[in-house]
């Protein structure tokens, strides 16, 4: 197995990390163009880092508009084995009170105008989502939290709206009545899309305040929900830094299965293939496309 590499996709003071070498900042070009901010890289003792701001620094992307496409490729390409995603979210239970960090499991994807899929018309692909996350990195991510006395729950369905706009009141009631554990505008098509670069993929979600089906909801001001980030911030960096050395240990072991999604995910017969697409598709892809001819 070639060294890991712990891609973080959050906010863009993640990588103020003590003891942090070796860093500068990388462009990276995809076949899906450009990803939402260079790519910030470093070393943490033995642990190769690589960080990308979600919605680029000075948060100048709305999720709508992200190119998970190109973040995810720009992670892979740059030689990412593994990806924890941190979000900001709004919390669907009472016994998820701002201040709780959710480690994600399940989804429901409610976003409609996104670009869902690397693959397309000249080579389709049906990858499994039973599962959506990499349950040896959530095992990782809930020991350091353990370990740093966060308050955390391991567990928990994020569902994903198209945004920029929150909820209405009726639309927060329903998803509460799926019992979704919390609400984002950023996670798919970023979990999918994952899964399809045959990344190990872990979510996080940090609860800034309850959605808008809480009767104190109309009290919540974008201080109040900056405070609650300003104050998980440090337990964030914390998180990383624990996971970075978790994942280093795992390059001893045994490929995860994530590694492997494509093994029997691709549905076109090689001679129907789109020769342009297969080439495209190398840069994600390239285990079970092999080389350029």
């Amino acid at each position: 197995m070639s060294e890991p590499l712990l891609g973080i996709i959050g906010g863009s003071g993640l990588y103020d990390l003590p003891g942090l070498t070796d860093t500068g900042w990388s462009r990276v070009e995809t076949p899906w163009g450009a990803p939402s901010d260079e790519v910030f890289q470093g070393r943490l003792g033995g642990a190769r880092l690589a960080f990308l701001p979600r919605h680029g620094r000075g948060h100048r992307i709305p999720p709508g508009e992200v190119n998970y496409r190109a973040n995810i490729a720009a992670l892979k390409m740059l030689g990412a084995t593994d990806v924890l995603s941190l979000s900001a979210v709004g919390g669907l239970r009472a016994d998820l009170p701002p201040g709780t960090f959710v480690v994600v499991d399940q989804y429901i994807d409610r976003t409609v105008a996104r670009a869902p899929s690397f693959f397309g018309t000249g080579l389709v692909a049906h990858v499994s989502l039973g599962h959506p996350v990499c349950a040896r990195l959530g095992d990782h991510v809930k020991a350091a939290l353990v370990q740093q006395g966060v308050h955390h729950v391991r567990g928990g369905t994020y569902l994903c709206i198209e945004g920029p706009q929150f909820s209405t009141l009726a639309e927060s009631q329903l998803y509460r009545s799926w019992n979704a554990s919390v609400i984002g505008m950023t996670n798919m098509p970023e979990a999918r899309l994952a899964r399809e670069a045959e990344l190990c993929y872990c979510s996080v979600s940090m609860v800034t305040d309850f959605d808008c089906w809480h009767p104190d909801h109309d009290h919540v001001t974008v201080d109040a929900i900056i405070q609650v980030l300003l104050a998980n911030a440090q337990a964030a960096r914390t998180l990383v830094a624990g996971l970075a050395g978790a994942i280093t240990a795992d390059a001893k072991g045994p490929a995860c299965a994530c590694r492997h999604a494509l093994d029997t995910a691709l549905i076109t017969a090689p001679a129907a293939r789109d020769p342009a697409l297969v080439d495209k598709l190398r840069a994600i892809a390239g285990r079970v496309l092999g080389p350029a001819a």
